[in-house]
């Protein structure tokens, strides 16, 4: 069988599917275009819609005939259909699509999926078992250190943003030159460690009603914002989304440092709210103007970040 296989640079568990497809015998397919050339494909097929489903539509459209195509799951934030059901949403849009099977990317969840994968795959019980034991170890969230969160003669911003964004180069390429320029030195979330952004999402309220994509970007806030060597915080959204955008407006709205929220496409070059952001990094708090308002349908969770704020070592 051949399986086309998106594996996104932004997976929690880059390696599982691929090595898994492989202990199965089925014959693994990956995009022919270059990521740059699959955002202009999805581009020209979904305008409008969120760069990371254009790369997505893009990978898939480039992978020439195959029986099945296997889709990370994003973590969604809360109302974020793109995100809760990709394959769902691209084979109403798009005719003519292969298979599309959302796979997860959550240790909890993998063996699982991989069971259904494994009998569309192989038709095995007993080769599907012998598969999932041996890439078990793959499964797991890899141990991790935090990144270093200062660099000589650069001022430190934490990036806060989707996973299925920030870890496309394809789409924040620019974005990190532009930083570059600026003298900035980013410490991007979805590079934290995941258990430990995880564990620092509990102190969000009601935690287990909480969307996934939701209580990473409130984990990777709480992990970034008590850390003096953090100057300030740059929130990107995909252009289009407007779950994203409304999520990380709750998030921001009570910050004491400085901050900017940034819409990313993959094409825009030029980011001149960063060079307003530079210039606030070195200006007293005291100077600094007030926080807008906190809009009411944000409080609870606004106030909730705003009680992450405790000075770590």
């Amino acid at each position: 069988m051949r399986v086309g296989l998106l594996e996104s640079r932004a997976a929690r568990l880059p390696t599982y599917w691929s090595a898994y497809l492989k202990e199965l015998g089925a014959e693994v397919v990956v995009p022919s275009l270059s990521d740059a050339e699959s955002l202009a494909l999805g581009r020209e097929s979904l305008p409008g819609e969120p760069a990371p489903v254009q790369l997505a539509l893009g990978r898939i459209l480039s992978l020439g005939r195959v029986d099945l195509v296997l889709l990370p799951q994003w973590a969604a934030v809360n109302g974020d259909a793109w995100s809760e059901a990709l394959p769902e949403l691209l084979a109403r849009r798009i005719s003519g699509l292969p298979t599309l099977l959302g796979v997860p990317d959550r240790p909890d969840l993998m063996e699982g999926a991989a069971a259904e994968v494994g009998m569309r795959v192989s038709q095995s019980a007993g080769r599907v078992r012998l598969a999932i034991e041996k890439v078990r170890p793959l499964g797991t969230d890899p141990r991790s250190e935090m990144p270093p969160l200062s660099r000589a003669s650069r001022r430190t911003v934490a990036v806060i943003g989707p996973r299925a964004l920030l870890g496309e180069d394809a789409l924040v390429g620019p974005l990190r030159a532009a930083m570059d320029d600026l003298g900035l030195y980013p410490v991007f979330s979805h590079e934290l460690p995941v258990p430990d952004v995880l564990k620092r999402a509990e102190r969000i309220e009601q935690p287990d009603r909480a969307a996934p994509g939701d209580l990473e970007l409130f984990g990777a806030l709480s992990l970034l914002s008590g850390k003096a060597a953090v100057r300030g915080f740059v929130f990107v959204v995909p252009a289009g989304d407007g779950s994203a955008g409304a999520a990380v407006t709750r998030l921001s709205a009570r910050l004491h440092k400085p901050f900017t929220v940034l819409t990313v496409d993959g094409v825009q070059m030029d980011f001149p709210e960063l060079a307003l952001l530079a210039g606030r990094l070195d200006t007293p708090a005291a100077s600094r103007p007030a926080a807008p308002e906190l809009p009411a349908s944000a409080a609870e969770i606004a106030a909730a970040a705003a009680a992450t704020g405790e000075r770590d070592a």
